[in-house]
C-alpha cells in the first residue's frame, strides 16, 4: 500500500530483518515493523520521491538477504511496438522505474515482459500507462493478452508491412533506375523526390514516428538509426535541389541522394518483413499445442449426448470419445478400450493402450476405438494447457550470456549516433573539397548499416526454437539457464523407484512370523491404505481381496523411512529394516532370514512391528524400465558418470548397480541427505544433474545444477525441477544434453556472425578502406545489408528445428 511516500511491504514469513539494515539504505527516513500482519512499511525520503521505484528494490534485497520472504506477484505479459533489441533494453529500464517493480525481463525475441512487483504498491495499469507513454504497450487484460489475440494482433501488423513493403519496392524500383542510369533526363530529381516521399513519409512512417516517441523520452533505438539516416539523405537532397548553386559556387556538383534514402526504407521494410516472417516460425511449438485442444466435444448431460464448447467442461463431466478424435481434458477412462497416440505431450511414437482406470490427456488424439471418461483437469489445469505455459515462460527467459547482449544493446544506438558524428567530422575536417559530401555519406551509411537487431535476436531466437524442439520431443524445460548448463554436466544421479524402475511395484511375498495374529494383516492394509507411497499401493493392492480395512487407524508418515500407525491406543510401525531396528524392535531369526533372501534378490523389503517385535516381512519387487540400461549406456559414452542415490536397502541398491554396471551407488539414504550427497559432488567441483520423481527427492533437485523430473512422479518434483521427462524414458536425458549443446552453439555462431558484422561493417560504412582502396560504401548496399544481418541470424536459430538429437 501506498500513503504519501509511505511504502507498506507484505512479508510471507514472521522473520523481519533488523530496522537498521533497512534504515541504513539511502532514501529511508524511517522504518515501521507489524508483527501482527507481518508488514515492513517505509517511509522514502521526499527529494528522493523520484527514486522510489529503486530505494524500494534496495528495500526488498535487503531482506531477502536477512532470510525473509516478500509477497510478490509475477506476470508474464506482450510487450507491443517494438522493433530492435534496443527497444527490450529501453521497455526493460521504463519498467524498472515503476515504483513496486521488482524485477523485469523483456524478451525482444517473443515480445513478452517477464515482471515481478509489490501487490499493492504496483500495478499492471501502472507498467502499461509507462510504456505508452514513449510509444509501446503491454498488454495485461486475459482476453486482450491470450496468445491466440497476440497471433491475430501479429498477424495484423504483418499483413500492414507486407502491404508497406510491396509499395515502397515498387517506386524503389524505378527510383534506382533513374538514380542510377537517367541522373540527366529532364526533370530527373523532380521525378525521385515524387517517388522517394511516399517511400519515406507514408510506408516507412513508422521509423520516423517512433524515432520522435524515442527522442522525447531521452532515448534511442532503430527507428532512431532509420530516421536519421533517411532523414538526413532526403533533407540533403531537397537542399541541393532547390539550391543547387550553393555547391556550383564552390567549384562542387550539387548531387541528391534520394534514391539511397528512398531504397534503405524499402530494404529494411523488407528485412522487417523477413524477420517477422522467420521470428513467427520460432513460436510454432506453442502454435502446435494449441492446434491440439479440440473446439467442442461430445459429453452426457441427463445421460443424453450434447455437443459443448471446450471451455463448457466441467470436472467430473462423462466425455465421449469416438475413433480420431483429439482428447479435450484430462481424464480417467471409465468404460471402453483403445489406443491413443500421445507422441504430441510425451514424444513417443508408440501408441498407448487406453481401458478402464487408465489416465487420458488433453490434446492426445484416439485411434480406433471409441470409449468414455471422467473430466478430472479442465481448462488451465489440463497437462497441456500446462506444458503450454511452461513452454511460453520458458520461451521468455533469458539465457545467462543475454546478460551481456543486454548491456550492449542498451548503449548501442548512442554509441553508433557518436562514430557517425565522428566519421562526419573527420572527414569535414580531412576529406578536402568534396568532405562535406563524403562525410555526410559515412554519416548516413554508418547509420543504416548497424544494426542492434541481429544482436537482439541471437540468444532468444535460438532458445524459442530450442524449448519447442525440447517440448516435441517429450522434454519439459522451464528455464534458458538450466537448457544452457545442461551442457556441462558431467555427472547424472538417478533415484531408484520410477527413475530407473517403472515405479508400478509389485509384491512378491508376505511372511508373517509364528507370533502375528490375523488382525496384524488388517492393521497393515487399513495403516497402507492411508498412505500415498508406491510401495504402500502394491501392498494394498495385494492384501485388498482379503483383508478388512479397520476404523478408527490414525496414520504418521516417517518422511524416506516408514510410516506408524495407531490402533485401539497401540502403535504400529511399517518401514524398512534400518527404520524398525532404530526403535529397538526385535526381529525373530526366522523373519531375518526371510529379509536376507529377499535383498539378495534385489527386493525391497517392508517390515511391520509393534512397539516390542517385528511380525512379518512383505517383499516388493520393481521391475527396470526397459530403456534405462541403454540410456544409461549412452551418459556413459557421453563421458557422463552415473550414480544411483536411492532410499532403498544398500544390497538393493549394490544389485541394481552391478546390474547396471554402475560404481558409484549409495542405498539407505534419507531425503535431505540426498542433497547433501549432491552438494559433496558440487564442492568437488562436479556439474551435477539430479533425477528423480518423488517428493523424496525435491531437497536433491532444488540443490543440483541441473534437475529433472520424471513426468509420471510427483507434482511437488515436477514444480521444484528445472526439466521435466513428461514419458519418464531416462533416454530423454542423453536428447536434452545434446539439445543445450547444439543451443550453446547456435548461440555462439549467431553472435559471433552478430558482433563480427558490426565490428567489421560500422568502419567500413565510416570510409576506413576509402584511403587505401578509393572504396565508399554506398548507403543501399548498406541498407541490404542491415536488413539481410537480422534474417541471416533468426535462420541459423531455425535450423535447430531440424537438428537431430
Amino acid at each position: 500500500m501506498i500513503y504519501n511516500n509511505r511504502y507498506k511491504i507484505e512479508l510471507k514469513g514472521k522473520e523481519l530483518p533488523p530496522k537498521s539494515s533497512i534504515e541504513n539504505i539511502k532514501g529511508i527516513t524511517s522504518v515501521e515493523y507489524n508483527k501482527r500482519d507481518h508488514t515492513v512499511s517505509v517511509t522514502i525520503d521526499e527529494k528522493l520521491e523520484d527514486d522510489a521505484a529503486e530505494i524500494l528494490q534496495n528495500v526488498v534485497s535487503e531482506i531477502r538477504n536477512s532470510g525473509g520472504e516478500v509477497v510478490t506477484e509475477k506476470i508474464s505479459q506482450p510487450v507491443l511496438n517494438m522493433t530492435c533489441a534496443a527497444c527490450a533494453s529501453s521497455t526493460q529500464n521504463i519498467l524498472s522505474f515503476v515504483p513496486g517493480v521488482i524485477t523485469v525481463s523483456v524478451n525482444y525475441g517473443n515480445g513478452k515482459g517477464n515482471i515481478e512487483f509489490l501487490p499493492g504498491i504496483a500495478a499492471p495499469s501502472d507498467m502499461k500507462s509507462s510504456l505508452q507513454e514513449i510509444g509501446y504497450d503491454l498488454l495485461i487484460d486475459e482476453e486482450e493478452s491470450s496468445f491466440e489475440n497476440v497471433e491475430h494482433i501479429k498477424r495484423e501488423k504483418y499483413k500492414k508491412l507486407r502491404l508497406h513493403t510491396i509499395w515502397a519496392i515498387i517506386l524503389a524500383i524505378p527510383l534506382t533506375i533513374i538514380g542510377m542510369f537517367f541522373m540527366d533526363i529532364p526533370f530527373a530529381n523532380e521525378i525521385m523526390l515524387l517517388l522517394s516521399t511516399p517511400i519515406l513519409f507514408i510506408f516507412g512512417r513508422r521509423f520516423f514516428i517512433g524515432a520522435l516517441k524515442q527522442a522525447r523520452h531521452g532515448s534511442a533505438n532503430m527507428d532512431t538509426l532509420v530516421a536519421l539516416s533517411t532523414g538526413i539523405a532526403y533533407l540533403f537532397s531537397l537542399f541541393n535541389m532547390i539550391y543547387p548553386q550553393f555547391w556550383e559556387m564552390r567549384g562542387l556538383e550539387a548531387h541528391v541522394y534520394f534514391e539511397a534514402a528512398g531504397v534503405i526504407v524499402a530494404f529494411i521494410l523488407l528485412g522487417k518483413l523477413m524477420e517477422a516472417r522467420a521470428t513467427g516460425s520460432t513460436s510454432d511449438a506453442i502454435k502446435k499445442l494449441m492446434g491440439l485442444q479440440p473446439s467442442a466435444v461430445v459429453v452426457f448431460r441427463d445421460g443424453e449426448p450434447v455437443e459443448i464448447a471446450i471451455a463448457d467442461v466441467a470436472i467430473d463431466d462423462i466425455v465421449l470419445v469416438k475413433p480420431g478424435d483429439k482428447i479435450a481434458v484430462d481424464g480417467e477412462v471409465l468404460e471402453g478400450n483403445s489406443f491413443v497416440d500421445e507422441s504430441m505431450i510425451s514424444g513417443e511414437p508408440i501408441h498407448v493402450e487406453k481401458k478402464p482406470g487408465e489416465k487420458v490427456f488433453a490434446g492426445t488424439i484416439n485411434q480406433k476405438g471409441s470409449f468414455r471418461f471422467k473430466a478430472k483437469k479442465v481448462g488451465k489445469d489440463t497437462l497441456l494447457a500446462q506444458i503450454i505455459k511452461t513452454v511460453d515462460e520458458a520461451q521468455g527467459s533469458k539465457a545467462p550470456v543475454q546478460g551481456l547482449v543486454d548491456k550492449i544493446a542498451g548503449i548501442f544506438v548512442p554509441v553508433v549516433i557518436g562514430i557517425a558524428l565522428l566519421s562526419f567530422l573527420i572527414w569535414l575536417i580531412f576529406g578536402g573539397e568534396e568532405g562535406f559530401v563524403y562525410g555526410l555519406m559515412a554519416m548516413v551509411t554508418v547509420l543504416v548499416i548497424a544494426c542492434p537487431c541481429a544482436l537482439g535476436l541471437a540468444t532468444p531466437t535460438a532458445i524459442m526454437v530450442a524449448i519447442g524442439k525440447g517440448a516435441n520431443e517429450g522434454i519439459l524445460i522451464k528455464d534458458a539457464e538450466s537448457l544452457e548448463m545442461a551442457r556441462e554436466i558431467d555427472i547424472v544421479v538417478l533415484d531408484k523407484t520410477g527413475t530407473i524402475t517403472e515405479g508400478k511395484p509389485q509384491v512378491t511375498s508376505i511372511t508373517w512370523s509364528g507370533n502375528s495374529l490375523p488382525i496384524h494383516q488388517d492393521i497393515l492394509y487399513s495403516i497402507e491404505h492411508q498412505s500415498e507411497h508406491p510401495l504402500a499401493d502394491a501392498i494394498t493392492k495385494e492384501l485388498s481381496d482379503s483383508s478388512t480395512l479397520l476404523e478408527n487407524v490414525s496414520v504418521e508418515q516417517v518422511s524416506g523411512k516408514g510410516i506408524e500407525g495407531t490402533y485401539e491406543d497401540k502403535t504400529y510401525y511399517i518401514g524398512n529394516e534400518q527404520y524398525i531396528s532404530s526403535k529397538g524392535i526385535s526381529i525373530s531369526q526366522e523373519l531375518q532370514e526371510k529379509i536376507e533372501e529377499e535383498l539378495n534378490a534385489a527386493h525391497t523389503i517392508s517390515i511391520i512391528a509393534d512397539e516390542k517385535e517385528a511380525y512379518g516381512v512383505v517383499g516388493i519387487t520393481d521391475k527396470l524400465k526397459s530403456t534405462s540400461k541403454e540410456a544409461i549406456s549412452t551418459l556413459k559414452s557421453m563421458g557422463i558418470d552415473v550414480a544411483i542415490y536411492t532410499g532403498d536397502n544398500e544390497k538393493v541398491a549394490a544389485a541394481l548397480a552391478g546390474e547396471l554396471g554402475i560404481k558409484n551407488f549409495k542405498g539407505g539414504v534419507l531425503p535431505e541427505e540426498k542433497a547433501d550427497l549432491v552438494k559433496a559432488l558440487q564442492q568437488q567441483g562436479r556439474k551435477v544433474a539430479m533425477v528423480g520423481d518423488g517428493i523424496n527427492d525435491s531437497g536433491a533437485l532444488a540443490q543440483s545444477d541441473v534437475s529433472i523430473a520424471m513426468g509420471a512422479g510427483s507434482d511437488i518434483a515436477m514444480d521444484v525441477a528445472k526439466m521435466t521427462i513428461i514419458s519418464s524414458d531416462l533416454n530423454k536425458i542423453p536428447k536434452a544434453i545434446h539439445l543445450s549443446h547444439a543451443t550453446v552453439r547456435t548461440i555462439r555462431q549467431n553472435l559471433f556472425w552478430a558482433f563480427i558484422y558490426n565490428v567489421i561493417g560500422i568502419p567500413v560504412a565510416a570510409g576506413v578502406l576509402y584511403p587505401l582502396t578509393g572504396f565508399m560504401l554506398n548507403p543501399m548496399i548498406a541498407g541490404a545489408a542491415m536488413a539481410l544481418s537480422s534474417v541471416s541470424v533468426v535462420t541459423n536459430s531455425l535450423r535447430l528445428k531440424t537438428k537431430k538429437i
